[in-house]
């Protein structure tokens, strides 16, 4: 079992602050929505179901795309957005496998 220092330091650790912060955003949950049903796409094509700019989409992207949940693929001159379902299915894990390794040190049953 952790003691309460390594269960800390687990938790300063998988609670990656980028991941969260791209999350937070409620722009950009709605972009990430639309990157999902596109399955890929540009920035133009992204940007035609926003009212925002298309900088202030394209920095959104740019959020998402350093916290791994987009990856983001040039080709010439375009840059190509996707779901990168395999990060973020890893950093849900490791955030679930963490809590659970906590809840006995932290939240004991009653």
């Amino acid at each position: 079992m952790m003691t309460r220092d390594e269960a800390a330091q687990a938790c300063v650790t998988v609670l990656d602050e980028k991941f969260f912060k791209a999350f937070s955003e409620p722009a950009r949950v709605a972009i990430f929505r639309e990157v999902v049903l596109f399955g890929e796409a540009d920035i133009a094509a992204i940007s035609e179901h926003f009212p925002q700019d298309r900088s202030v989409i394209s920095r959104h992207l740019q959020l998402l795309a350093e916290a791994e949940i987009l990856t983001a693929t040039k080709r010439g001159r375009q840059v190509f957005y996707s779901a990168n379902g395999i990060r973020i299915g890893e950093k849900l894990e490791a955030i679930l496998t963490t809590v659970r390794a906590l809840q006995p040190i932290c939240c004991p049953a009653d």
